[in-house]
């Protein structure tokens, strides 16, 4: 029996730093440039959305692939991986 991929995602293990977000937006480019639109758009975890003409993000649901990265307007996005022992354990692909 196969499993859907929000069932293979869900066994994966999320570790939060409640002390610090991985994810750093900068307001001005992103509304300047129409990043926050990219990054709703192509986050396959969703982590973004717009809220009140900003982009928020949701860090904890982050699966630390990068593809935010490829679409951001340079200085939009200010990324690196969670601090050791936070972040996503993948248990299944």
């Amino acid at each position: 029996m196969s499993t859907t991929v929000p069932e293979r995602l869900a066994r994966n293990r999320f570790v939060l730093d409640e002390e610090e977000s991985h994810i750093v937006i900068d307001q001005e480019i992103c509304r300047a440039t129409g990043t926050g639109k990219a990054l709703v758009a192509v986050c396959p975890a969703g982590v973004y959305r717009e809220q009140d003409g900003e982009v928020v993000a949701d860090y904890a649901a982050c699966l630390e692939c990068g593809t935010c990265l490829a679409v951001a307007a340079p200085g939009s996005l200010t990324w690196h991986y969670p601090r050791g022992g936070f972040g996503v354990s993948f248990r299944e692909g």
